[in-house]
């Protein structure tokens, strides 16, 4: 007896060592698996713009990188540290760039409106439609990935121009006499974003929605809900994360577009990122478009990160 007693304790204690190994195992793999995409984002993201922001408290200079250094010895024994704020206090006072950055927030905020607006109904009747149909759907959703983002917009502005299609098939059926002026204005910008950002609205919205439980618009139909009740009460409140993730993913980038601007804007409208580019290529101003960058960060991730910070919070009330 004594010797199976020994056995038995024996075989617990190994049983105890192999599940504190396994545990000690599972942790490092987790810290291994948080500590590469964290290098990954202190690589290419952190570092970029701790240079940005570098630049952006230098002083613009006639030289090659055309700035002042922030840091310099001086004697060969002391270390110099120079942060010149003026360019940010240019920018808040000129009245140039306040304008240029509400116009980009509005036209941003405009345009995921209408991503919304149309992708909603898109990624629903996506996921209530059959298997085939549904594969289908979604690689036309996919299906403009695969042509060159500049190609697409310079196919809008054969639409949009005085001489183009939709002009040609207006004057043929009627509807107007003189061509619609369409390109190079706001109306222009606004269809090239919401065209080409709208995949970003729908496929957020189509993996939340692919989620929900159809059990539960049955339980409200055999409670005497309305339809429409039933979808803005239940449907409409669970699709709230994939409408945040949708919007969100829609309106930084459209905040700092450049391309569908310069192409379809012509110049005509104003926003950051020609602005950006503006003070990089033309201007040779780097200091001021590196303050300009920074502004434009933290207008769009300090919004995001009080948005997180209350919504943990109200998840840890629940």
């Amino acid at each position: 007896m004594i010797r199976a007693d020994h056995s038995y304790l024996s075989l617990t204690k190994l049983k105890k060592v192999n599940n504190i190994i396994v545990r000690n195992l599972q942790s490092r793999w987790k810290t291994l698996v948080i500590f590469i995409p964290f290098v990954w984002l202190l690589i290419f993201f952190l570092t970029p713009f701790f240079i940005v922001a570098k630049i952006s408290l230098a002083e613009l200079m006639i030289a090659s990188p055309p700035f002042s250094k922030m840091i310099e010895w001086v004697d060969g024994s002391i270390i110099s540290i120079r942060l010149v704020f003026d360019n940010f206090i240019y920018i808040f006072e000129d009245p140039l760039y306040a304008r240029t950055y509400i116009n980009s927030l509005k036209i941003a905020a405009i345009s995921t409106f209408y991503c919304l607006l149309l992708g909603y109904p898109i990624a629903y009747g996506i996921v209530r439609s059959s298997a085939t149909t549904k594969s289908l759907l979604l690689f036309a959703i996919i299906l403009p990935f695969w042509t060159s983002f500049i190609l697409r917009v310079y196919a809008w502005m054969g639409l949009l121009a005085d001489q183009g299609t939709i002009n040609d098939l207006l004057i043929m059926v009627g509807l107007i006499e003189t061509p619609i002026r369409m390109l190079y204005t706001e109306f222009a910008v606004y269809i090239g974003i919401v065209y080409t950002y709208l995949p970003f609205m729908v496929l957020p919205l189509y993996a939340n929605m692919e989620k929900l439980d159809p059990t539960l618009n049955e339980a409200a139909a055999d409670l005497g809900s309305h339809p429409i009740n039933t979808f803005i009460k239940i449907t409409v409140p669970l699709t709230i994360p994939g409408i945040v993730a949708g919007s969100m993913l829609v309106f930084i980038p459209a905040t700092g577009e450049y391309v569908i601007p310069d192409l379809l804007g012509g110049g005509n409208v104003q926003m950051i990122g020609r602005q950006l580019y503006n003070e990089f290529a033309k201007n040779i101003d780097w200091p001021i478009a590196s303050a300009v960058a920074i502004v434009l960060l933290l207008l769009l991730v300090l919004p995001m990160a009080i948005y997180q910070h209350y919504q943990g919070k109200a998840a840890d009330r629940f």
